[in-house]
């Protein structure tokens, strides 16, 4: 029973933008956001499947602050002193399928799920769209973690990172 136990108090630490933010001005570590949507399947795998694996929970829980953003969700968000709201929100398909969140189409996003990174000043870096296993988001988690990744300035040094790109997540 005691295995149980240990296995599932090792999770990611979830928390606001805002919590990410407020956090990265005391401790500088980068940000990332899970944004997806309630209807989304590949966004439930990534719950079950990706973001159950203990090495990527320790990974994320070290270098990164985690946010989990629902980008047709109601909330308000208060990022870089604008406040981004979801005007077109339809509280009857809270369920299905809404309206995107401007704080959505602020990141780009344009699929579900999408991982966004932002830096050590809560920028946009990148958003990644698509499911990812452990293993192909530990290539972004790696990349993103440290400034390497300002040194690849072409899509063919971005290829040749990600072609001999050994992951060490189980």
């Amino acid at each position: 029973a005691l295995c149980s136990v240990t296995v599932s108090a090792q999770k990611i630490n979830w928390m606001s933008l805002e919590d990410a933010v407020a956090a990265q001005k005391e401790t500088p570590k980068k940000i990332f956001i899970d944004a997806y949507t309630v209807w989304c399947g590949p966004c439930k795998m990534l719950d079950k499947n990706t973001f159950t694996n203990k090495d990527l929970i320790s990974f994320v829980n070290s270098h990164y602050y985690a946010v989990k953003f629902n980008a047709e969700g109601n909330e308000t968000v208060n990022y870089k002193d604008q406040k981004f709201t979801n005007p077109n929100y339809n509280p009857a398909k809270a369920k299905r399928r809404n309206s995107s969140h401007q704080f959505s189409q602020y990141l780009g996003i344009r699929a579900y799920p999408t991982i966004v990174f932002l830096g050590l000043e809560a920028e946009l870096i990148a958003p990644i769209p698509g499911y990812q296993t452990a293993q192909k988001l530990e290539i972004y988690l790696q990349l993103f973690k440290d400034e390497s990744y300002k040194k690849m300035n072409s899509q063919e040094a971005f290829n040749a990172y990600y072609k001999s790109f050994e992951p060490s997540f189980a």
